[in-house]
């Protein structure tokens, strides 16, 4: 689904400029989940945003779905960014004016999607992420845990095939931060590639396999072995 091939991002600013990655390769099979992992600053959070076309890189080649993404121009990437990707982020970015149902539903007023549809897609979201009784609470009224459901909810009601997920459950605590991966876990069972960015050696136990950045490089990758059901 996903190929990098020496792919190289570099800032600047002021005249200085940072590495933050530096000739990565990377793949990812349709349907896999995948963590990325590393200390602060090693490029996780870049390597996410490039995948989910929110950030550009210098150098080399980006693949996805067997399409050159250097070869497609703006409007192109955005069709993709709505159609294709969720984004789940740590800090929730949720619509403080706007209801539980109403965060939700956001994704698909953009795909234009017919109101009747809208609506039903909603409700069966809510009913997926438990949080039909709150449908008409507004996120200040919610604690952490669900309004971080309710961002899952946003970003798998547009149906993408690719969720990025980065720190899913750094603002929650323990029993909160469990109840949000089992709930990734299960998109991916249902064959929704997963690519997550975390700190949490727990949280990336989900995951098929984890890839570990050090200064901006892949240092390592393994396969995550589960006991048997």
């Amino acid at each position: 689904m996903i190929r990098l091939h020496n792919i190289s991002k570099i800032y600047r600013s002021q005249g200085v400029e940072t590495r933050a990655l530096n000739n990565v390769d990377l793949r990812v099979q349709k349907g896999e989940f995948l963590s990325i992992m590393g200390p602060s600053g090693c490029g996780k959070t870049t390597l996410l945003n490039i995948i989910g076309l929110l950030d550009t890189y210098e150098e080399g080649l980006f693949v996805f779905e067997d399409q050159d993404i250097s070869q497609l121009n703006e409007k192109a990437l955005l069709k993709i960014r709505k159609e294709k990707v969720g984004f789940v982020f740590q800090s929730f970015n949720l619509i403080d004016d706007l209801t539980v149902a109403e965060n939700i539903e956001l994704p698909l007023h953009y795909l234009k999607i017919p109101r009747q549809e809208r609506q039903e897609r909603v409700l069966e979201i809510l009913d997926q992420i438990s949080m039909g009784h709150r449908r008409d609470y507004f996120p200040y009224q919610l604690s952490g845990g669900q309004q971080q459901r309710v961002a899952v909810g946003r970003a798998i009601v547009s149906k993408p095939e690719l969720i990025l997920a980065d720190e899913p459950t750094g603002n929650l605590d323990s029993a909160q931060g469990n109840d949000i991966m089992e709930m990734i876990a299960r998109l991916n069972d249902q064959v929704t590639t997963v690519v997550m960015v975390t700190h949490s050696p727990h949280d990336a136990s989900y995951s098929e396999r984890i890839v570990r950045l050090m200064d901006g490089e892949v240092s390592s990758e393994k396969k995550v072995l589960h006991a048997p059901l």
